[in-house]
């Protein structure tokens, strides 16, 4: 590979073509997008500060556009889709694009949200760094991806099912970035002030086959660009049904199924927020905080 060039860990083609498919795609309850549209609308509600411009990213997430329009604080909101076309949000306007290849000047919006749309980028440094620089000094970055435990149950289910008929098994479902290298990265980016947390949530399902349609509805099947396309046969979903009712039961004869949703916020710099303080300069010592000895360093030997 050429110095400099990301390496390409997504089909981006492939990508598009399931956003496609999910946008006109059938699912009862959209709870994982009706929760996160939720829980950013309430941060952004709490924060007392108006918000000219907002960029929302993202196919299919009419929930967290409608949520947000209703914000006092939020005045003009910019919908920014992978696809050309897509009409599933009220936004006022609409682009095409993404975090990857922003279709925004430098200081241009106030707000940017990124729900479900970065954990796909190739280049998630990058990304941070675009998204950082289209914000106006003090705006504000708010992003959800899904974390580290986020089906860690069929993933273990799907592992052992390949193993046991096929003898070994195919990358299916990518891992995930750690919530810890997150804030590394918001840092990176230039972000200040940046906050990482997470939110879990589990839910049940009469089969694997129900997770699956849910997953394919939400857009959320295998894009990795090596193993993709290789297919799941009848021998392996039927061994995979028999070790997930087995291992990770629900009430009901049902399965359960986690989600990790991991929110990050960041702030472009500005004169006005907040400094740590310089090394040095506390005026009180912690061995008083905690009533206890204070040890020097200076004249221990070396290890």
């Amino acid at each position: 590979m050429p110095p400099g060039q990301v390496p390409e860990i997504f089909d981006q083609q492939l990508l598009r073509h399931r956003l496609r498919r999910a946008a006109t795609g059938d699912i009862a309850n959209d709870f994982l997008r009706q929760r996160i549209a939720e829980d950013i609308a309430s941060r952004i509600s709490l924060i007392k500060r108006e918000f000219e411009l907002c960029a929302v990213f993202g196919d299919k997430f009419a929930q967290l556009a409608e949520a947000v329009e209703s914000l006092p604080n939020l005045d003009t909101l910019v919908s920014i889709n992978s696809i050309a076309g897509n009409k599933t949000v009220s936004a006022h306007h609409m682009l095409v694009g993404g975090e990857e290849r922003l279709p925004l000047a430098n200081e241009s919006i106030n707000l940017a949200i990124s729900p479900l749309t970065l954990q796909f980028a190739n280049d998630l440094p990058g990304a941070l760094i675009q998204l950082q620089r289209c914000l106006k000094p003090d705006g504000l970055f708010i992003g959800a991806f899904l974390g580290g435990d986020t089906l860690v149950e069929l993933r273990d289910a799907l592992l052992s099912a390949e193993v046991d008929i096929r003898g070994g098994a195919t990358p299916r479902i990518h891992s995930r970035v750690d919530i810890r290298d997150l804030g590394t990265l918001l840092q990176r980016a230039g972000f200040a002030l940046p906050v990482v947390d997470s939110d879990r949530m589990t839910v049940t399902y009469r089969s694997t086959l129900h997770l699956m349609h849910d997953l394919r509805a939400l857009g959320l099947t295998n894009i990795l660009a090596q193993g993709a396309n290789s297919s799941l046969n009848r021998r392996i979903l039927g061994r995979l049904e028999e070790i997930y009712h087995d291992r990770y039961p629900a009430a009901d004869s049902r399965i359960r199924a986690t989600f990790e949703i991991i929110y990050l916020t960041g702030w472009a710099p500005h004169e006005s927020q907040q400094k740590p303080l310089k090394p040095g300069s506390a005026k009180t010592r912690m061995a008083d905080v905690f009533k206890t000895q204070e040890i020097s360093l200076a004249n221990q030997p070396n290890d």
